[in-house]
């Protein structure tokens, strides 16, 4: 499985941006997805996750309410949309595929992993 994110970019606090995560592979629907980031001089940490059939999810406290994942498996594609962006939402996020089809918040729960990409939320 290949990952491909994009839809970083640069926005002023208050504002929006939606991440989207592309997959290869035939197997993408069986997969749990999740969303991490991590900013400079930081460990990377677990924004969000959804299960396979996007029934489950989860979301880290500081995101929560701001943030929604979701997920079309037709479209071999996870989306992470972000609202009410603050500057400590500044980082490279990136997305990751987990063989197991249920929600995990550790890194070491995911098999695959995309490049990142960058999101810096300005004051």
């Amino acid at each position: 499985v290949q990952l491909q994110a994009s839809g970083g970019g640069l926005v002023q606090a208050g504002g929006s941006l939606r991440l989207s995560c592309a997959a290869s592979g035939r197997t993408f629907s069986s997969y749990a997805m999740g969303w991490f980031r991590q900013a400079p001089g930081k460990e990377r940490e677990v924004v969000a996750a959804i299960s396979w059939g996007g029934v489950n999810t989860y979301y880290a406290d500081n995101v929560k309410g701001r943030f929604i994942i979701s997920r079309d498996n037709a479209k071999k594609r996870a989306y992470l949309q972000m609202d009410l962006l603050k500057p400590e939402d500044t980082a490279v996020y990136y997305c990751a595929a987990r063989i197991s089809g249920n929600v995990s918040q550790t890194q070491s729960g995911y098999d695959y992993w995309g490049q990142g990409t960058q999101v810096t939320v300005s004051s």
